[in-house]
């Protein structure tokens, strides 16, 4: 199994340039983050730093967001949101980028909420285009652009993987797949068992939370590590995203990880 860290959820406790190296320390030789800026265009240093951070910790960026507005306050992604598509594109064009740099290729574009003044016919239209565009940088380096649906946001309308793969359908390229997250899809009551069976070779990238609670793995009830051996078993090869929220600080939240099969940091035995 291909584990990665989600260091947007993760470490959380450090500076966000300080959790590549803590989780390289940690056993972890690949990370994700979501839009890992405070705007849509930042600037050349801060670009260069957040590369140099993950190639002075030795560790293989493999899932990056695009901007996704002020994620604290609510948002949930500028693809469908109306007079925004220039701070997408800027933050494409910053992926792409690090794309070359770091070798980096899924890109998770996160759809955005229903807002007033707007039907969802014009949103879906605009979204198209975002994703057309997206999908068609990020084919340059090899990318994949995945949709997530989400749970615990009211004005989201991406619920299922039906709902993702419908939104992918309208896309003219092949390159826009299903980001399987089990803990959005269970708490929004889609069947994982068929999920894990009957989209796999949808699935671009996969994450992971118990529910109830988004913690780590045991922390509910969520059969994490049935589903995950499902997916490798019908051909799934990707990275699988830890993006829980710990219970405690982090580097005490590791004890699944020999359950899984994989060798618990020392921090936390």
């Amino acid at each position: 199994m291909l584990l990665d860290a989600n260091l947007s959820i993760l470490f959380t406790e450090l500076p966000l340039l300080d959790r590549p190296a803590a989780a390289k320390k940690a056993g972890f030789d690949a990370v994700e983050f979501w839009w890992p800026f405070d705007t849509a265009s930042p600037t050349t240093a801060e670009v260069d730093a957040f590369v140099d951070a993950l190639a002075d910790a030795g560790t293989e960026l493999v899932g990056l967001n695009f901007f996704a507005g002020d994620m604290p306050a609510g948002d949930r992604g500028v693809v469908s949101w109306p007079n925004r598509q220039a701070e997408f594109t800027a933050s494409v064009e910053i992926a792409v980028d690090i794309a070359r740099r770091t070798g980096c290729r899924t890109f998770n574009a996160l759809y955005g909420n229903r807002v007033n003044g707007f039907t969802p016919s014009e949103q879906d239209e605009l979204a198209t285009a975002n994703l057309t565009v997206a999908a068609t940088a990020v084919q340059a380096v090899g990318g994949t652009i995945v949709l997530e649906p989400l749970s615990g946001a009211p004005d989201y309308p991406l619920l299922t993987a039906a709902d993702a793969l419908a939104v992918a359908d309208l896309v003219p390229l092949d390159n826009v797949a299903l980001l399987c997250d089990l803990y959005h899809l269970a708490v929004n009551g889609d069947d994982l068992d068929s999920v894990t069976s009957k989209h796999i070779k949808r699935i671009g990238h996969v994450q992971f939370a118990d529910a109830p609670g988004r913690g780590e793995p045991g922390s509910g009830q969520l059969e994490l590590l049935r589903h995950l051996t499902t997916l490798a078993a019908n051909g799934y090869r990707g990275h699988v995203g830890a993006e829980y929220r710990p219970t405690g600080a982090t580097t005490d939240s590791f004890g699944w990880l020999e359950c899984f099969g994989q060798q618990a940091p020392q921090e936390a035995q």
